[in-house]
C-alpha cells in the first residue's frame, strides 16, 4: 500500500482509483501499448510527485492507482497522466493514432475513487466515532443515503 509522504508542512496518505477509457472505447490498448503506457507513467512519476502504486489495462481503458501529494488535485492528477501517455502513445505507436482517426487518445471523461489505507466509508466512520476522550461521541450530522446525489442549484 501507499507510504507516508512527508513534506515540510503536512504528511499524507493520498490514494486514488483512475479508470481513463480510450476514445471511442476502442481497443487500441494491446501488447504494443501496455509497456509502453507502463513506462511513460513511471517516467511521469520520476518528474512529479505522482507516484503509480499498481496499472492496469483492459483493451478498451486503463486502471490507475495512484498516490499524490494534497497540492495536487485529482483533476490536476488524471490530466497529467492522459495529457503525456497520450502524447507518448502517438508519437511511439502511429497504428494507434490511425485507429482514432488522428483524434484524442482518452474520452474525455474519467472515473476517480478515494482509496482508503484503513478500510471503507463505515470503518473510518467507527473510528471517528470512538475518539471522545469519555466515549461520548455527539453524532452533528449524519447524511441519508438518498441524498447522496450532488446537485448543481
Amino acid at each position: 500500500m501507499g507510504e507516508l509522504i512527508c513534506k515540510s508542512h503536512n504528511v499524507s496518505l493520498l490514494m486514488y482509483h483512475f479508470v481513463c477509457a480510450a476514445k471511442y472505447r476502442r481497443l487500441v490498448i494491446n501488447e504494443e501499448v501496455d509497456p509502453l503506457l507502463k513506462d511513460v507513467c513511471l517516467e511521469i512519476s520520476k518528474r512529479y510527485e505522482i507516484r503509480f502504486l499498481e496499472i492496469g489495462t483492459e483493451g478498451d481503458h486503463a486502471h490507475f492507482l495512484v498516490q499524490s501529494v494534497p497540492m495536487y488535485s485529482p483533476t490536476k492528477i488524471v490530466t497529467k497522466i492522459k495529457s503525456i501517455t497520450a502524447r507518448e502513445i502517438f508519437a511511439k505507436v502511429p497504428s494507434v493514432k490511425k485507429k482514432l482517426w488522428g483524434g484524442e487518445f482518452w474520452s474525455d471523461g474519467y472515473f476517480v475513487s478515494t482509496v482508503g489505507e484503513h478500510g471503507n466509508e463505515n470503518v473510518i466512520r467507527e473510528y471517528v466515532q470512538n475518539q471522545g476522550r469519555d466515549g461520548k461521541y455527539k453524532q452533528l450530522h449524519k447524511e441519508k443515503l438518498s441524498n447522496r446525489q450532488l446537485t448543481l442549484f
